[in-house]
């Protein structure tokens, strides 16, 4: 999985957020605010990262449990999806 070309991921007032650029902001207007999670699924997905490979990097970054890191991952990645900002 990959996040499609068009989407860049910001630093704005402490906050990281997603905006559209080039041709995509014509079909996604606005932008997504990422809490530290996100942000740092995002950037491993900025690369093109598979499921597991995202599970596997949250279970060594963070202290949880690997069913709560899968629905973390599954939940961020459907969002994405419905967004269309990802490519499988």
């Amino acid at each position: 999985m990959k996040i499609k070309n068009g989407f860049v991921r910001r630093e704005v007032a402490g906050n990281n957020v997603v905006v559209a650029v080039g041709d995509m902001s014509e079909r996604f207007n606005g932008m997504m605010k990422l809490n530290e999670t996100g942000s740092f699924l995002w950037e491993k997905l900025e690369a093109g990262i598979s499921r597991d490979e995202l599970v596997a990097s949250l279970l060594e970054a963070y202290n949880v449990d690997r069913a709560t890191a899968e629905h973390g991952v599954d939940t961020f990645v459907a969002e994405l999806e419905k967004l269309d900002c990802i490519e499988k």
